[in-house]
């Protein structure tokens, strides 16, 4: 239970800060792409050494590097927009990956891909995902400004300085590097939930960048020790449980949160309403 807790939250500490500028850049489900992407690396790694760490490790960021690039370039080369190449990828790359796992592997190996097996982080994968979130955090400090302004404004980058491309690959590097690492403790299908929900929640309580991330990272934890705790007390898979307690934590944040909830906005309309029946009538 130790290394689950410590795993899921070095993952959610990199993934948070993720999410919240893929939102900034209006492609939220790009990250959802991009953990499917790196399935068939996954299955050739798996096919080839079994449950190997390692294997399944390198497969994973070669297909999700090479997957990113090609939907990047055909963005780029043809009007198609990223969004719609990255989803087009992204579903051959769940039927390929899938079908390679299920030539070998039996139903509950499959199962550890998809899902991932928290519960079981030995100290290899501990490792990995300790390292990567590290590293993550130290690139994300390094390449703020300018990943803030492609965010905000990628004309302008692109007239000021050439950094807008280098920036944009290394967000993609450092989203592949987390969602590989983040597979082996919640899988491919569940780990882009602990990347998006906290950061989705962290837009209803802070405006700034920098807030959102620190919230997001910290909702993101929060939402694995409670997702630990609930699973262990209820007998439920480890998994779900964090992803459904980051969504509690989303749903919590649209009813009561400062900036924009549903409590807020009925406050709001509230008063803007007492306002307007102050105001005398003209005859």
């Amino acid at each position: 239970m130790r290394r689950a807790l410590a795993g899921s939250v070095a993952l959610a500490l990199a993934a948070g800060p993720l999410g919240v500028f893929l939102i900034l850049r209006r492609m939220s489900l790009m990250g959802d792409a991009m953990a499917h992407a790196i399935l068939p690396g996954v299955a050739v790694g798996f096919l080839t050494a079994g449950l190997s760490l390692t294997a399944m490790t390198i497969g994973g960021m070669v297909t999700g590097v090479v997957v990113a690039l090609l939907a990047a370039a055909v963005a780029r080369l043809t009007p198609q927009r990223e969004d719609a190449s990255f989803a087009a990828f992204y579903l051959v790359s769940l039927g390929v990956g899938v079908l390679l796992i299920s030539l070998r592997g039996s139903n509950m190996e499959l199962l550890h891909v998809l899902f991932g097996t928290v519960l079981g982080l030995d100290d290899a994968a501990l490792l990995l995902v300790s390292i990567t979130s590290s590293v993550t955090l130290l690139a994300l400090a390094i390449i703020f400004r300018p990943l803030v302004l492609e965010c905000m404004d990628p004309l302008f980058l692109r007239s000021e300085s050439r950094m807008g491309p280098i920036v944009h690959v290394l967000f993609l590097l450092l989203l592949v590097m987390t969602l590989v690492a983040g597979f082996q403790v919640l899988g491919t299908l569940m780990v882009v939930g602990i990347m998006m929900l906290p950061a989705a929640a962290a837009r209803f309580w802070a405006v700034s960048v920098v807030g959102q991330m620190a919230l997001a990272a910290a909702g993101g934890a929060l939402a694995s020790y409670a997702g630990l705790l609930f699973s262990y007390y209820a007998n439920v898979p480890a998994s779900p449980a964090i992803i459904l307690c980051a969504g509690i934590l989303y749903f919590l944040s649209v009813s009561l949160g400062w900036h924009g909830g549903l409590w807020q906005v009925a406050r709001q309309a509230r008063a803007r309403s007492l306002r307007l029946s102050r105001i005398p009538e003209r005859d």
